[in-house]
């Protein structure tokens, strides 16, 4: 049995199951959800950035929520996450990113935050810039490291992504190689030092949008094969297998973002094979935006997909899906777009 939290278009939703039935109940209603994070050791405490709200917290898995008022300056909260190693006075650590950019850690459970301000210091910082609002830039996501504590890697939209190896005290710039506009990274904990990018590089720049590095971001390479669309938007790997991962792709970010011109797709890779288009129970690929892809530690070999057409799972690591039978409450359109999405068992 899981939980999903589901941050959709103008609402939160928290998803359950009841017997053959899933339920859904919204939250934070025209408050436009960001991004969501739970504390893996405190499943009943989860964090949601909003984008004109700011960042909002519930000790009660979701039934109520207050609003980060210490702090965070921003009220555009573009990414949150919680170190699943960091534990602070029984609290796990949480880093969230805003725009314009800038990182925020809070160790008292997300009542009380303090800027990162290094991350600004950056050679590169000057330069970072999202294209359809070239005036600013955001931290479109972080990453805290499974394995490592106090590694934090974090994506600049678009521009770097960086890494700390102190939890955020300081940071390293951009490396040589590397991803440019990162939309979602994955670890995991079967192989420490390996990054999954799903970027839009191969939309900005020559080359492609998945990038990948095995030595914790040193270096990085393109692996390709089969791949036909180059602006991707999310990943997730197997949860019992680091080798085998899906994402999500479009041809450019209309494709991607632009209901009136909405085609994308997904992809499956296992081991050493290329990239496959999936399709099995997946809808058309046109009218389609650009879906979420979610795991969580508790279900080996399971994906989930969250994107405008509905939220679908996979029991066989990505090979086939099915639409979970959401019951959504009138007058939630169907058509909305997903931004985030979360998995906690129960």
């Amino acid at each position: 049995m899981v939980k999903i939290y589901a941050a959709r278009q103008n609402s939160l939703a928290r998803i359950t199951r009841h017997g053959d039935e899933w339920r859904a109940d919204l939250q934070l209603t025209d408050y436009e959800p960001q991004c969501v994070a739970v504390d893996p050791a405190h499943l009943e405490r989860v964090y949601c950035g909003t984008y004109n709200h700011g960042l909002w917290y519930s000790t009660d898995a979701g039934a109520s929520w207050k609003q980060v008022e210490t702090g965070i300056t921003h009220k555009q909260i573009m990414s949150v996450a919680v170190s699943p190693l960091e534990q602070v006075n029984g609290y796990g650590v949480v880093y969230a990113g805003t725009e314009p950019s800038a990182i925020y850690r809070s160790e008292d459970g997300g009542v009380s935050w303090r800027e990162l301000t290094s991350l600004l210091e950056l050679p590169s910082a000057p330069t970072w810039s999202f294209p359809p609002r070239p005036y600013t830039s955001h931290i479109r996501w972080i990453t805290p490291d499974p394995v490592q504590s106090g590694r934090v890697f974090a994506a600049a939209e678009a521009g770097a992504l960086v890494r700390s190896m102190d939890g955020g005290q300081t940071w390293e710039d951009k490396k040589t190689g590397g991803p440019f506009d990162t939309h979602t990274l994955a670890m995991h904990r079967l192989m420490p030092n390996r990054l999954y990018s799903a970027a839009g590089d191969g939309f900005m720049q020559p080359g492609n949008g998945f990038v990948q590095s095995d030595d914790g971001g040193d270096t990085w390479f393109r692996p390709d094969r089969g791949l036909q669309h180059h602006y991707l938007w999310s990943v997730a790997v197997d949860p019992g297998d680091p080798d085998t991962l899906i994402i999500s792709a479009a041809h450019g970010p209309q494709e991607a973002h632009n209901p009136m011109q909405a085609d994308s797709t997904i992809y499956r890779r296992s081991g050493q094979h290329d990239w496959q288009q999936i399709s099995a129970g997946l809808p058309a690929t046109h009218g389609q935006l650009a879906s979420v892809l979610a795991t969580n530690e508790a279900e080996a070999g399971i994906f989930y997909a969250g994107n405008n057409k509905g939220i679908f799972r996979s029991a066989d690591a990505g090979l086939s899906w099915s639409e979970l039978p959401i019951q959504w409450p009138a007058p939630l359109s169907p058509g909305e777009r997903i931004h985030a999405l979360v998995i906690v068992p129960e």
